[in-house]
């Protein structure tokens, strides 16, 4: 055999025993959750439920038309108010998932898996199946507790969701699509997800294959204590595609301390309405860079209010927590028990300044309604809006005591380039609070030429400031 020829067969051999070499490299380094699976699948149950409704009634005095028998309108009337209008029960059924978090019974799983359900149905891993009672639930942060009359069932090993980070391996089991104990792995996408409809909860992404009957399983990591509750997922179509979030494990227990001992879940108030702050915000505020959370409006007589917080403000620390985004500091808030004296971090006019607030507890708002009138207008050129005196309904329904001016008509121009709308009410403009029409040209001319400043508006969805970058003369 020729030197070239014994040198290609080295070459060739030396090869393939690297690729095996990478092949078993790569083998070793992927996960092996069989163990995990036989471990803790048992935990994991499905989640039956039924809920029963009655078809539509006519209203009094009214009876079905007599038709004739092969009358395809009897069908179709009797489907929905029932034989003869009178009102029939129906049941509707759902699917979800859930895990045993105490061997005497205790189960946890989303509040939306049994949100107004009249029977609830746990199958367990032994194939048992028994009926639950809703110990508590929690809607801000669907969550359900539920409790089952059994001894000596199998619980999870809890871990911390804080110790988690972007990019390790994390196990689903549930019952996707009603298929019982189905498993799928993954990764942790990313931290501290906020959703638009979510505001207490900062959500664990994962691109693991989360399906309808997934909601309310476990969500485990390679050491096989669950981090997580799956809950959501982002999708165009009603499957996945690549977007999971789950409840960080941390918070649930929160929750389910609270719901155990008290039946419901109360929440820490700071009594502010929020919003990010972009980078004309910043430049306008005089900041360094975009960061925190922006005071748009304080209700009056708040722990806010109390504590000196003022519109304006950019709340970035929160009890000793850096506050990146506005959308950080609602569930740092809501975690705070009511009462509880803490410190907060703002930036006002361009300075920093801590201050002492007692959290209150959360509750509901009262909502206003609108009503209409036309007043006195008033056209500003300078920024393309024609504005008016704010009619005393649309002031209830903005919470304006006083001042301010509301845009009737915007055409193309400044104001419209920074957001401004029709029925937007401008309360502030630079830092200065808008007495009436007349100060509100004063301030508009006196604005600086080339330069941004924030406006503070109010909408029928809340308070906002906007960025409004003044044309050059």
């Amino acid at each position: 055999m020729s030197y070239r020829n014994i040198h290609s067969s080295l070459v060739a051999i030396a090869g393939l025993v690297l690729f095996f070499a990478v092949q078993s490299v790569n083998a070793q380094s992927l996960p092996d959750f069989t163990g995990l699976v036989e471990k803790y699948s048992p935990s994991v149950v499905n989640i039956s439920t039924k809920q029963r409704s009655s078809k539509g009634q006519l209203p009094k005095h009214f009876k079905l038309p007599d038709l004739p028998e092969d009358s395809p309108w009897n069908d179709l009337f009797k489907h929905f108010f029932g034989q003869n209008g009178e009102p029939e029960e129906r049941e509707a059924r759902s699917l979800g998932s859930g895990f045993v978090i105490d061997s005497d019974g205790y189960i946890l799983t989303n509040n939306h898996v049994v949100e107004d359900a009249d029977e609830i149905l746990v199958r367990l891993n032994d194939r048992r199946e028994l009926k639950a009672k809703v110990i508590g639930a929690d809607a801000n942060s669907d969550l359900a507790l539920l409790k089952v009359d059994a001894t000596d069932l199998p619980e999870v090993q809890m871990g911390s969701s804080s110790d988690l980070k972007v990019g390790e391996w994390v196990m689903a089991i549930g019952s996707p699509f009603g298929f019982e104990a189905s498993v799928s792995v993954g990764v942790v996408s990313a931290l501290g997800r906020n959703l638009p409809s979510e505001n207490y909860v900062p959500f664990i992404q994962t691109d693991v294959a989360i399906n309808p009957g997934n909601s309310g399983g476990p969500l485990f990591n390679l050491d096989g204590e669950v981090v997580g509750i799956n809950s959501q997922i982002y999708s165009r179509t009603g499957g996945f595609m690549g977007l999971s979030f789950a409840i960080p494990i941390d918070v649930a227990l929160d929750v389910v301390k609270q719901l155990k001992t008290k039946g419901h879940v109360s929440r820490g108030w700071l009594g502010v309405l929020i919003q990010d702050v972009t980078r004309e915000l910043a430049e306008s505020f005089g900041m360094d860079k975009p960061h925190g959370a922006l005071v748009a409006q304080v209700v009056e007589d708040s722990p806010a209010s109390k504590a000196g917080i003022q519109v304006g403000d950019v709340i970035t620390r929160f009890n000793g927590t850096k506050v990146n985004y506005s959308s950080d500091l609602p569930p740092l808030v809501g975690r705070v028990q009511a009462g509880e004296e803490i410190r907060i971090k703002v930036i006002r006019d361009g300075r920093s300044k801590t201050l002492k607030v007692k959290i209150g507890e959360l509750k509901k708002d009262d909502k206003v309604k609108l009503a209409e009138s036309k007043p006195e207008k008033s056209k500003v050129n300078k920024l393309g809006i024609t504005v008016s005196e704010i009619p005393e309904e649309l002031k209830e329904l903005y919470s304006i005591e006083k001042g301010g001016v509301v845009v009737e008509e915007a055409e193309a121009g400044a104001a419209v380039d920074a957001g401004i709308q029709v029925g937007d009410a401008i309360v502030k403009i630079n830092g200065v609070s808008v007495k009436d029409i007349s100060h509100f040209d004063e301030l508009v001319k006196g604005l600086p030429s080339g330069k941004s400043v924030p406006v503070l508006i109010k909408r029928r969805s809340g308070p906002m400031f906007l960025a409004l970058r003044v044309p050059g003369e």
